[in-house]
């Protein structure tokens, strides 16, 4: 029998992290020695400890998956476990790397741990030239502008100038200046293509620029951001709040 893989969870949210290591060890293929929500403590950790493979969420606070790979000095076998960016893992599913979309299925754990046994003991890709590709295969897909179609006429958004996204009645919008228009895509794609720097998922409904956000207050049926246009207010799910308030600096 194959020893055990020794795993390390790193994700910003904690119920992700406790979710992904009972997932874990219902296999009784993987001991998982440690986890962090902290990119930096799980940086702090990886550095003075030997691990088998990393499972290692994407967009977090302060340091992203890839700039963590990045400060590592060591090669790792890697599971990316993201609910974004897949259309740029996607292209990176070979040799000690593979991705695992949330919520995670138990079936699919089980095929990436078959993947990472055969790749055990071989020889390793380095983790900060994987990272820095990975990024930029990522930065490539960006979207800048979107358009947005009504009939016959297109309408070309910039982006950086669209305060938030919203989804109501099956369809998309962008909203400019007070204005909505339709876009041509999925909140769910919409996450995966903006920069997540300046963009935060904040409600199943909800894309937010981060740069349009004035405050975040309690209102009667929970957490709402008021934007800088001084009329406009969006609701925060409650399992958002504690992420958006970092990415604010609150």
């Amino acid at each position: 029998m194959a020893a055990m893989l020794r795993a390390y969870v790193v994700d910003d949210e904690r119920l992700a992290v406790q979710r992904l290591t009972r997932l874990l060890q219902a296999t009784k293929r993987v001991h998982v020695i440690g986890d962090a929500i902290d990119p930096e403590a799980a940086l702090e950790f990886l550095r003075a400890n030997t691990v088998d493979v990393l499972f290692l969420d994407i967009q977090m606070p302060g340091l992203t998956g890839f700039e963590l790979l990045e400060r590592l000095d060591r090669d790792v076998m890697v599971v990316f476990t993201t609910a974004y960016d897949r259309y740029a893992i996607d292209a990176f599913g070979v040799s000690s790397v593979d991705y695992l979309l949330k919520p995670i299925e138990p079936g699919r754990l089980d095929r990436a741990l078959d993947k990472l046994e055969r790749f055990s003991g071989q020889a390793r890709p380095d983790v900060r030239a994987l990272a820095r590709e990975l990024a930029a295969e990522l930065a490539s897909r960006r979207l800048d502008r979107i358009a947005s179609r009504v009939g016959e006429r297109t309408t070309v958004l910039d982006v950086s100038r669209i305060s938030h996204f919203s989804s109501k009645d099956k369809l998309t919008f962008g909203v400019v200046d007070g204005r909505e228009h339709v876009v041509d895509y999925t909140l769910t794609e919409l996450e995966a293509r903006l920069d997540g720097r300046r963009f935060a998922r904040i409600h199943r409904a909800t894309i937010v620029n981060i740069a349009f956000v004035q405050a975040l207050y309690p209102g009667i049926d929970g957490v709402l951001v008021r934007l800088k246009d001084g009329r406009t207010e969006l609701s925060v799910a409650r399992d958002r709040v504690r992420e958006l308030k970092e990415r604010l600096g609150i």
